[in-house]
């Protein structure tokens, strides 16, 4: 006789998490406005009902999925290595821990990079997002004015180009590979504080 914890008829092996990572999957390929749930239920092989039984809406799933990806990101701020210390190794740690989540929350980070902004989840999510570019600019800042940062690149830039050459690993980035997270830190750390040149 099935008891309690039995699992019911229509979600053959699937937990919200399951779900979650393959709807992230399909959002990224599909575009989140073009998925409908047929979509999603047609993807994880379950009628749209038993989707309804992990989450209530695509909106839900919208929302756990980039909570997942922003929480990494938030998180890095709050380490003590983060908060305390010379603003320029402030700087690299966060920078190597932003692309220590990126890699690890790829499809993740993947899709709130490429929100739009059309409903509320997204702009609360666009809002969160800035407001870490914010944190991470302002690190920029005293590391110019304490002297460890050149002074003769305007600060805007030296942010927009950080975060456009972090944000552009979700585009061409294969986990497994033979460049290992690691390497992908060190590479992005040396370029964007060493620059191109051989040391003289």
């Amino acid at each position: 006789m099935p008891t309690e914890t039995t699992t019911k008829r229509g979600r053959p092996g699937y937990d919200q998490q399951s779900v979650l990572r393959i709807a992230v999957d399909v959002f990224n390929r599909h575009g989140y406005d073009a998925t409908s749930m047929g979509i999603l239920a047609e993807n994880l092989g379950i009628s749209k009902s038993a989707i309804y039984h992990h989450v209530p809406s695509k909106g839900d799933l919208l929302k756990l999925a980039l909570d997942h990806a922003l929480g990494g990101l938030e998180a890095i701020l709050d380490e003590p290595a983060a908060t305390s210390g010379p603003a320029d190794a402030r700087l690299e740690f966060v920078l190597r821990q932003t692309i220590a989540v990126l890699v690890d929350r790829l499809p993740f980070v993947t899709l709130l990079l490429r929100l739009r902004g059309n409903t509320e989840i997204e702009r609360d999510a666009l809002e969160r997002r800035r407001a870490f570019d914010h944190k991470v600019a302002a690190l920029i800042a005293a590391a110019r004015q304490d002297g460890s940062l050149r002074q003769d690149i305007d600060p805007r830039t030296v942010t927009r180009l950080l975060f456009g050459t972090i944000n552009s690993i979700v585009e061409w980035y294969k986990p497994g590979g033979s460049l290992s997270p690691e390497k992908l830190a060190d590479d992005v750390i040396s370029m964007a504080f060493d620059g191109l040149h051989t040391a003289a």
